[in-house]
């Protein structure tokens, strides 16, 4: 067989159309959200080379027009996660074996098939199936999936090329091999691109996967099997299941050739599982990698020297973009006494022209929350506040699910740094603000640090150098993504690799090397030319 190293082309980061009222790509877009909204699909699972329908059907709909129906999706039981876990093993030596380049191949075709031929197809799923406005989902299920794949494929060319030095008469080397078993993909609703990200990641690599998406994700994760089985991946590489989080769980976590799990949700849940594999620990082939992305209370700071017109617009986009269904959404802000005034008029000017609908009106910013489970608690924080002395509404808290799961962008103000909604996620569209004494800025980095439990994304607004400098230093384990002078959400695949600690997870960068890295284990090998065959040492000589 001819061999060679080989070279991949050089990432670059997929352009973001605009979709401007009348151009090409606004009419496509158009086109596949009218075409999608006409059909009533039955989606399948899809394990090995089968796909799997079953009796249990679940039906989709827009979470901004609950009343319309998408499709259905068959869900599975146990049963069909065993055989799932069996497809993924069955594959396991033919795609572990197939030359490196080959598996690069079929997801570098990915991703030329997403730029193309499925863009629209995959942001108007995106757009229906999760309520996100155009841009949105053109960033997230475009633009960044196709940055995660051709990024990967780069990184695991560049694994692949770490290697050891060699001493005279011997040859070192080492081979970065695929983990022992199958990976548990767990992937949320919110990003298409993390859903397609963490499945494919350890698969390139060489492993296979059991992927289970969030059911109010599935819409469009169908879109995502579709791609990668049309770019060539084999039958049994990647199996995606429906089947309830207890149920997958119970069979995947008790089975012995678990490898690891590749994790993006809550808090609650990756530690539930962490303690599950912690107690099955002795049942397992290897010792599992727990690679897991978990919540965020990420924080704005603002010192007095800030442009306030520059952190309003922050606080704007970081807390209300997608709802503030993000991770990484500003959720916390902490204004200077002398600069809040001016920071609250540009706020509440924002939000008086925000535009909230469905998404099939390119003109709305602003959408519906995910599901009614979502819509009540985030309501229960509102209605909360509303009785509270130490809070006050100052902007939206009002809501809606008559025909979506409609809530205000809502700004609390609060006169207590340590209230409820400083400290906990609520995972929607309500930003908290605590106004500070100008004076008291390093004081207030230390409640920024030890007010919340998460250590995802923040942000230090300033012209001053010395705060800048200050805020990294006092804030250095308080967010693994720091931000200076710009809004908390918004990581670029290759550019800022994305994850925290803390409670926010184990930090293991998305979209960067550092994630393809936890895939493999090296095996050292070391080629002695011409052996010894005498196994005395020069030292031993008596004379």
């Amino acid at each position: 067989m001819a061999t060679g190293f080989f070279k991949v082309p050089f990432p670059k980061n997929e352009p973001v159309l605009n979709y401007l009222p009348n151009s090409p790509e606004r009419i496509a877009l158009k086109q596949a959200i009218e075409k999608m909204r006409s059909e009533v699909i039955d989606i399948p699972m899809y394990i090995g080379g089968e796909k799997v329908f079953t009796e249990n059907k679940r039906r989709l709909a827009p979470p901004h027009d609950h009343q319309h129906t998408l499709g259905y999706f068959s869900e599975g039981d146990a049963t069909h996660v065993e055989q799932a876990i069996r497809a993924a093993l069955n594959a396991k030596e033919l795609w572990e074996n197939m030359p490196w380049e080959h598996r690069a191949s079929i997801f570098l075709k990915a991703a030329d098939l997403l730029a193309t031929k499925y863009r629209f197809t995959v942001n108007a799923a995106t757009m229906l199936g999760q309520s996100k406005n155009v841009f949105q989902a053109e960033i997230d299920s475009a633009c960044e999936m196709i940055d995660f794949l051709r990024f990967n494929v780069y990184f695991m060319s560049q694994i692949y090329a770490i290697q050891p030095e060699s001493s005279y008469g011997v040859w070192n080397r080492i081979e970065h091999r695929p983990l022992e078993g199958f990976i548990f993909a767990l992937t949320p609703f919110n990003f298409t691109a993390i859903a397609g990200n963490l499945p494919t990641a350890p698969a390139m690599l060489g492993n296979v996967v059991v992927w289970k998406p969030a059911f109010s994700q599935i819409y469009a994760a169908n879109v995502l099997m579709q791609v990668f089985q049309e770019a060539g991946l084999p039958e049994g590489v990647i199996n995606l299941i429906y089947v309830s989080g207890k149920t997958t769980g119970e069979v995947i976590f008790s089975h012995p050739e678990f490898a690891g799990i590749h994790f993006t949700g809550s808090t609650t849940v990756f530690q539930e599982i962490w303690r599950t594999i912690g107690n099955n620990i002795h049942i397992y082939k290897s010792y599992p990698r727990i690679v897991g992305e978990t919540g965020g209370k990420d924080f704005v700071i603002a010192h007095y020297s800030a442009d306030a017109k520059a952190v309003a617009t922050a606080l704007t986009r970081g807390a209300f973009e997608y709802q503030g269904q993000k991770c990484s959404a500003a959720s916390r802000a902490y204004i200077p006494h002398t600069l809040w005034d001016e920071v609250k008029t540009y706020l509440l000017e924002d939000l008086k022209s925000i535009k909230m609908g469905g998404v099939e009106d390119f003109s709305n910013f602003f959408n519906a929350v995910i599901d009614e489970k979502a819509f009540q608690s985030i309501v229960s924080y509102i209605e909360n506040a509303k009785k509270d002395t130490e809070v006050e509404i100052i902007a939206g808290g009002n809501y809606d699910d008559s025909k979506g799961y409609f809530i205000e962008p809502t700004i609390l103000l609060t006169k207590n740094p340590t209230y409820v909604t400083m400290c906990e996620e609520i995972f929607g569209p309500v930003l908290t603000i605590y106004v500070y004494q100008a004076q008291n800025f390093e004081e207030t980095l230390r409640l920024v640090n030890e007010t919340s439990p998460y250590a995802l994304t923040g942000s230090i607004f300033a012209k001053d150098r010395f705060a800048i400098d200050l805020a990294s230093k006092k804030l250095t384990h308080a967010a693994g993504n720091f931000y200076i002078n710009d809004k908390p959400t918004g990581a670029i695949v290759g550019q800022q690799p994305f994850g925290g600690g803390r409670a926010s997870g184990t930090n293991d960068k998305a979209g960067g090397i550092q994630n393809l890295l936890r895939w493999v284990s090296p095996r050292s090998i070391k080629e002695t030319f011409v052996p010894p065959t005498d196994y005395r040492y020069p030292f031993m000589q008596e004379s």
